[in-house]
């Protein structure tokens, strides 16, 4: 009996000191990890962008697309509202170069995305002295 009461009560102090006595107490962990993290955020370009593409024959290709920019810091969206006009049309522009079997296949359609990125980044730093854009994503991509 004398073994379990010394147990039961090392146990039992265990049990009453505060867990965060075995937390690390650093706390320049975690604001160093969150100061080096960017902080994001979204611009869509709206409304959705329709548009014709190359196609082989007489009918017309129509290719209607959203366009998501990811932007570094989220003060850079009133720039990028500012320029939408410029980036829309370098957007609609490159799809329109772009013949059918691109824009039909899944390969192509990444493809098309890098150029339109590119393209995009291109004019905007000719016009603010800066890379605003980060990635491009077509977050809706309907062909026909």
């Amino acid at each position: 009996m004398k073994q379990t009461i010394p147990g039961l009560l090392l146990l039992l102090a265990i049990m009453l000191v505060p867990s965060s006595a075995f937390a690390n107490n650093d706390t320049n962990t975690e604001t160093d990890t969150s100061a080096a993290m960017p902080d994001y955020t979204y611009y869509t370009l709206a409304p959705d962008i329709t548009t014709n593409y190359v196609t082989q024959g007489k009918r017309l290709g129509y290719l209607r697309l959203q366009v998501d920019l990811m932007l570094l810091d989220p003060s850079m969206s009133k720039l990028v509202e500012h320029h939408a006009p410029l980036i829309r049309d370098a957007i609609i522009t490159v799809i329109g170069q772009q013949p059918e079997a691109r824009v039909q296949s899944l390969a192509g359609r990444e493809e098309i995305r890098q150029a339109c990125l590119a393209k995009v980044n291109e004019l905007l730093i000719a016009e603010t002295n800066q890379k605003l854009v980060t990635e491009l994503l077509f977050t809706k991509y309907l062909f026909q």
